[in-house]
């Protein structure tokens, strides 16, 4: 598995699912420059995990936006198979409501790209195509910030949902280290005490706790 952190995130031009429910074709990662962005991809739409996720950040999107943050979802659905789903009542097990963009990775090469894609695929002595499992996306996450810079990354099998809370707390980490120069020590939440990168500032920080 490739670690993007300290690399420049791969950018991508692909159709996707905007506002709940407009399809756009020319959408982009770059149009997001200058903003801090959590990218995050997701198995299959119509299943069971993928929309309690999907939701979880929908009812904290005001959180991240009040951090300058814009959320995009990627999943290697069709932008036909997003917006049907968008269509369909929470209740029903489908996303209503869901107003960040759903990207729609139907040729893989975005999964590929930040290296989250299930399988590997190749040609037998048949000169047939064969995969070794499902190609779909794993749960990955790439926090990205002003410059385009990964500076995060998570990944968890297919049936293992993630924390949300822990996004925002990851943005939180990398915003106060970008405006105070401070490091965040393990379990740091936003408001607590940090420290300096320096052998006095580790030695008092740890006195303290």
């Amino acid at each position: 598995m490739a670690v993007l952190v300290g690399r420049k995130a791969p950018d991508f031009k692909a159709n996707a699912v905007v506002d709940g429910g407009t399809i756009v074709s020319d959408f982009t990662l770059s149009q997001f420059k200058g903003k801090y962005v959590v990218l995050f991809f997701y198995p299959k739409d119509f299943t069971f995990v993928c929309p309690t996720e999907l939701h979880a950040f929908q009812e904290k999107i005001a959180e991240f936006e009040a951090r300058g943050v814009q959320l995009i979802a990627v999943s290697t659905d069709t932008e036909q198979s997003h917006w049907g789903w968008l269509q369909m009542s929470k209740n029903e097990g489908g996303i209503k409501g869901i107003t960040y963009p759903l990207v729609a990775d139907t040729n893989k090469t975005i999964s590929y790209n930040y290296d989250v894609l299930n399988g590997t695929w190749g040609w037998n002595d048949d000169e047939e195509m064969e995969a070794t499992a499902e190609l779909i996306a794993y749960r990955g996450l790439f926090l990205i910030d002003k410059e385009g810079n990964v500076r995060h990354q998570l990944v968890n099998d297919l049936p293992l949902g993630r924390n949300v809370d822990e996004a925002i707390r990851m943005v939180d980490a990398l915003q106060f280290n970008e405006e105070n120069g401070e490091v965040c020590p393990a379990n740091w939440v936003k408001g607590a005490s940090a420290m300096s990168a320096s052998h006095e500032g580790v030695a008092e920080y740890l006195a303290a706790h």
